[in-house]
């Protein structure tokens, strides 16, 4: 499991590397282009959703359990790419069977 820190949080959210390999293209995909967003996922204890405000100005670290670089699919940083800029913004969405 990986970490994402955000600016001077306190709180750190959970997530499977793979997928935080794909959120992390994502993410510094839209903020090297200045473009703000949100990100939300569920809560693991159940207690709901949360979200942040992402954007460039702000410290975001992440950290992977694995030293190793995953194998990227790129439909799925893609469909993910979409929902960052739209109204719902960035969200975890499940990944998409590879297409050979």
């Amino acid at each position: 499991m990986g970490m994402m820190y955000y600016a001077d949080s306190r709180v750190a959210i959970e997530v499977d590397d793979r997928a935080l390999a794909h959120i992390k293209m994502v993410m510094v995909s839209k903020l090297r282009r200045n473009e703000s967003f949100t990100f939300s996922w569920d809560r693991p204890d159940g207690g709901g959703r949360m979200s942040f405000w992402m954007a460039s100005t702000i410290p975001l670290v992440f950290e992977f359990s694995d030293p190793t670089p995953v194998m990227i699919n790129r439909q799925w940083v893609e469909e993910m790419s979409q929902a960052a800029g739209s109204l719902h913004g960035l969200f975890l969405l499940p990944e998409p069977e590879l297409v050979q």
